[in-house]
């Protein structure tokens, strides 16, 4: 470990792990800025609208594809920390492969599509890996982290680039170019931070069956020290564990009965479902389409590229400051009373701003009045202000939270992806729906928002203050420590009687032997 300090060992291991998310949103503000360089759409023919969502879209399946069929696998078999470490070498090879590729777009498409594999892969593993070393009581907050990098890579993205906008003339090509290639920087710090990680001890009781017991929660029971400073809690939260795996072990015994578990089992084919469609609404909210086309959506309303750019990068800023919300909220207010709060703004915003757009004047030069102009910003801006504290961070840390230790590997890379489904989608639908019904497009999102607080109302249960190995109960099934914990009891009486069978047979021999001598 890095530190001598069990508390700066527990924030420097999950705030590596936070980096897959500035990983992210650097990520997701690269090709939207890119999208305002007239010396991009040059180096690339002026692609059509179809082909600019089809770029997205290449990145997206194959995120799903990382994220279903090979995350989990690698996260269970190597561990989380090995998962993200892979990925960010994905993402270091795709960054290469878009920033000096030919002026064919396939080669930037084919770049693209290496981020989404390497992004598959990492995604998934940091939420899992934060949520098994973060205690109860700061899970909701350290897991607000998690999207806060993403503002920060954002941020990152976005200033760099309207540097690079201001110098676009001397640059050239390299006014994008120089964008892309700072894409580097944030997987290296994944793979260097890595090294000074421990693995989660969660997996170190779950890992290879060919591993000694004793031996696999000897490990766990290290990082618990390395990163706890209370005996008491490393005792009951390593006791807990045990009698957590007592129960699941009975329930799966390989890979392929963890995949079946998830959709033969009541409780837990009820949280994926949920997961699911959370996840998925998140995308539905519009903040992606905000993000991934916020400059040819100002576009709509201003004709200046460099003003375009200022206004993304303020707004990159400011989405930091609005995430700072979730650290104290999500452990104090709860995650249920954040996501009805947040869809609630998110819906009025995507009105308002709908209405300002499409029911004032136009100028002669296409663009709107500078009250407009204003009064857009301002409302887009504010539903960044809603949207990162709850549906940006809360989706993420209670979907990361709900899963059994089992499955959870499984379960939040197949969930988290429906991010990516619903991304494609929208990716395919949102550039040619905005180019022809400009800002009427918002008109939708503000009704799917509406939709998203019925659902929350109804649907979603508390998971705040809530142990990973209690989770099970609030979605019907069985308390896993609870239940876990017979089973230990009954397994120590077993060895007890079989210990002293074997001591009595012992004996039994030895007095046979002194009466025949």
């Amino acid at each position: 470990m890095l530190f001598n300090s069990k508390k700066a060992n527990l924030w420097f291991s999950c705030l590596v792990a936070c980096t897959c998310m500035a990983v992210n949103g650097y990520d997701s503000s690269t090709f939207n800025a890119a999208l305002g360089s007239a010396h991009f759409m040059n180096y690339f023919g002026n692609p059509s609208p179809s082909t600019i969502g089809s770029v997205n879209t290449a990145m997206g399946v194959c995120g799903i594809v990382a994220g279903v069929f090979f995350s989990a696998l690698i996260s269970d078999g190597f561990g989380r920390k090995w998962t993200m470490w892979a990925g960010a070498t994905f993402v270091i090879i795709s960054t290469f492969v878009s920033t000096f590729t030919p002026p064919a777009i396939g080669g930037f498409i084919a770049g693209r599509a290496i981020t989404g594999f390497g992004q598959g892969l990492m995604m998934p593993a940091g939420p899992v890996y934060i949520n098994e070393l973060a205690p109860a009581k700061l899970r909701g907050t350290i897991m607000s982290f998690w999207q806060l990098f993403f503002a920060l890579g954002s941020f990152l993205a976005y200033w760099i680039n309207y540097a690079c906008s201001k110098n676009a003339e001397r640059l050239g090509e390299w006014d994008w170019k120089i964008v892309m290639l700072f894409q580097i920087f944030c997987p290296i710090v994944i793979i260097s931070g890595l090294f000074f990680c421990p693995e989660t001890p969660r997996w170190y009781a779950i890992r290879h069956p060919t591993v000694r017991q004793n031996e696999r929660f000897q490990d766990a029971h290290e990082v618990l020290l390395a990163i706890h400073d209370d005996p008491d809690l490393i005792a009951h939260e390593l006791e807990e564990i045990r009698q957590a795996i007592a129960f699941e072990k009975k329930q799966t015994s390989s890979t392929w009965s963890r995949y079946k578990l998830l959709w033969t089992d009541k409780s837990v084919r009820k949280r994926i479902l949920l997961a699911a469609a959370i996840n998925i609404g998140q995308q539905l909210t519009g903040n992606n389409s905000l993000a991934s086309y916020s400059t040819i959506i100002y576009k709509k309303v201003f004709t200046s590229n460099s003003q375009i750019q200022l206004i993304n990068a303020l707004g990159g800023t400011f989405n930091i400051l609005f995430t700072l919300n979730a650290i104290w909220m999500a452990d104090l207010v709860g995650r249920r009373p954040i996501l009805l709060i947040g869809v609630a703004g998110l819906a009025v915003c995507m009105f308002s701003a709908a209405a300002v757009v499409t029911e004032t004047p136009t100028l002669e030069d296409g663009s709107k009045p500078q009250s407009v102009g204003i009064a857009t910003v301002f409302l887009l801006y504010l539903f960044a202000l809603f949207f990162k504290p709850s549906w940006g961070a809360t989706v993420w840390i209670w979907t990361s939270e709900i899963f059994s230790m089992n499955v959870r590997a499984q379960a939040v890379a197949m969930t988290t992806q429906c991010q990516s489904i619903a991304s494609i989608i929208l990716q395919q639908i949102f550039p040619i729906f905005l180019s022809k019904e400009g800002f009427y497009a918002m008109y939708m999102f503000g009704a799917i928002n509406v939709v998203l607080f019925v659902f929350v109302w109804y649907c979603i249960p508390e998971t705040k203050g809530v142990s990973l190995e209690h989770m099970d109960i609030l979605f019907g099934g069985v308390d896993h420590a609870d239940v876990g914990a017979a089973i230990v009891r009954d397994e120590t009486v077993d060895n007890e009687k079989a210990s002293f069978h074997a001591t009595e047979t012992a004996m039994g021999r030895k007095v046979h032997s002194s009466i025949a001598v």
